[in-house]
């Protein structure tokens, strides 16, 4: 196990982790099981990630004004639980999640897969082959030039800041990096920002390809649980972690995130971003899934619109709302930080594909059309997902999202999303288990379920999961002190 300080937590900080008000005040158990208790439910729910290295005991009794033995001995009942694990000259270390894949080869060969879930990426807009054939023409003059376009051709950066001014959002082609897609977006804007031992507050849940990323640099995420049902608690919890652990960015998905379904009103984005601001953390907007409202609802400005222009970065793309094979995405940004990400990501992509820069022209051209369309194909596939499972999985609890791309669903007691993917795979049903989005155990009680294929496939897949569902005979729920095993 790699024994990188980026992974490692402080006896301080750890200690402020734990709730004060469970120790001491419990009758009938040992102060070790207590703070052994504690400590496992950092790592179930994520606050402290898998491979994270523990403070000393020595260090650990200090900030929690206990004595070294009692450390010891919680640090012992957690070791034969299997949640943690000594390495000789090196530390102690939260046990790993297990042997999974990476997030992008979840998904295999989707055009192989017999029903492909993983991804929530929906079929092409029928808007596209059109752009397509305009681009086709348009291309024909610069065959004579050298072919690329390192911030992206500037009509497409133009199309771009017209949208963010069409959002309130004073933008200039100066403010936009053109690049292949909303992951090469992160990456770049990660890339850059992310020392390592950085610490990068994202919601919990979240996008899985995030979490891969910031350890993939030396970072660590810091977990902020998020529902959908109290926002407000989101933005409190969040202004406490950035007090407690001095992050350095956060990662948000303001609109529809992934997978909660999570959209912020509009109160509440401007005191998280003003949060934010205050404790100088420089805030990642993912804005992919921002154009996805189903039911009419109206927009909402843009999360940092009220606050200085420095304190935010926005991600875009046209993935969700066109296709996922159109490889165009943005960052939008003040000028200084768009130079560094520029810089970044010109080492490592010399330019976009012109013809897809130019399909992108034309769609942007018609945007309020994609938007419409993708907004009724999308309706109509949530709604008949909706039903589905209501009527075949009545215990599968859920709620409705007024847009995005997929649900997010609570397994019943006794079925775990990662016992679930295992089986739907070998009946041809490719799923993402519910573990991939948190920092750690969490989730394993969960399952997104996209509903981004046609209806024919969705019906497929929810008769699987029926099935599977009736095979399998749900006990309750039992504490353990054995972390659960992952796919």
């Amino acid at each position: 196990m790699d024994s990188f300080d980026a992974s490692a937590i402080s006896a301080p900080d750890l200690a402020a982790r734990i709730d004060p008000s469970t120790l001491r005040n419990r009758s009938g158990g040992p102060l070790y099981l207590e703070i052994a208790d504690e400590l496992r439910r950092l790592i179930e729910n994520g606050e402290v990630s898998a491979q994270t290295r523990l403070p000393a005991e020595r260090a650990l009794s200090i900030s929690l004004d206990v004595s070294r033995v009692t450390v010891a001995s919680a640090y012992r009942h957690l070791r034969e639980g299997g949640w943690i694990s000594a390495q000789r000259g090196s530390g102690t270390y939260v046990s790993p999640t297990g042997s999974m894949p990476s997030w992008g080869s979840l998904a295999g060969d989707r055009e192989t897969a017999n029903l492909e879930f993983v991804n929530a990426s929906p079929s092409a807009s029928p808007l596209l082959s059109d752009a397509y054939g305009v681009a086709a023409e348009k291309i024909r003059d610069r065959f004579t030039l050298g072919g690329y376009a390192p911030s992206g051709l500037f009509e497409l950066r133009e199309s771009i800041a017209a949208y963010y001014r069409g959002r309130g959002v004073p933008t200039t082609a100066d403010n936009i990096l053109v690049t292949s897609g909303a992951t090469d977006a992160i990456h770049a804007v990660l890339a850059t920002f992310t020392e390592p031992g950085a610490r990068v507050l994202v919601e919990h849940p979240t996008y899985p390809g995030v979490v891969e990323l910031v350890h993939s640099l030396g970072g660590r995420c810091i977990p902020v649980p998020i529902d959908p049902d109290n926002t407000d608690e989101f933005v409190a919890a969040a202004d406490r972690a950035a007090r407690q652990s001095a992050p350095t960015l956060a990662y948000f998905m303001p609109d529809f995130s992934n997978p909660s379904g999570a959209r912020l009103p509009l109160g509440t984005r401007r005191q998280l971003s003003a949060s934010m601001h205050r404790h100088a953390v420089l805030t990642i907007v993912d804005e992919v899934a921002a154009d996805l409202s189903l039911d009419g609802s109206p927009d909402i400005e843009p999360f940092g619109a009220a606050t200085p222009d420095v304190a935010t970065v926005t991600i875009g793309s046209t993935s969700k709302t066109v296709w996922g094979g159109l490889r165009v995405g943005w960052v939008r940004a003040e000028e200084t930080l768009l130079a560094r990400v520029a810089a970044t990501y010109a080492r490592r992509q010399l330019s976009v594909s012109i013809l897809d820069q130019l399909a992108a022209i034309e769609l942007l051209g018609r945007y309020d059309e994609v938007r419409r369309v993708r907004a009724e194909a999308s309706r109509t596939a949530r709604d008949h997902t909706v039903a589905l499972i209501r009527d075949q999985l009545p215990d599968w609890i859920f709620r409705v999202p007024d847009g995005g791309l997929a649900l997010w669903c609570s397994l019943p007691d006794g079925i775990r999303s990662s016992d679930l993917v295992a089986d739907a795979q070998s009946q041809g049903l490719l799923l993402a288990p519910g573990l991939r989005f948190g920092t750690g155990y969490a989730f394993d009680n969960r399952q997104r379920l996209p509903f981004t294929r046609s209806l024919a496939d969705i019906t497929s897949a929810v008769k699987i999961l029926t099935r599977l569902s009736s095979e399998n005979t749900p006990t309750p729920a039992v504490a353990s002190s054995t972390p659960a095993a992952v796919v």
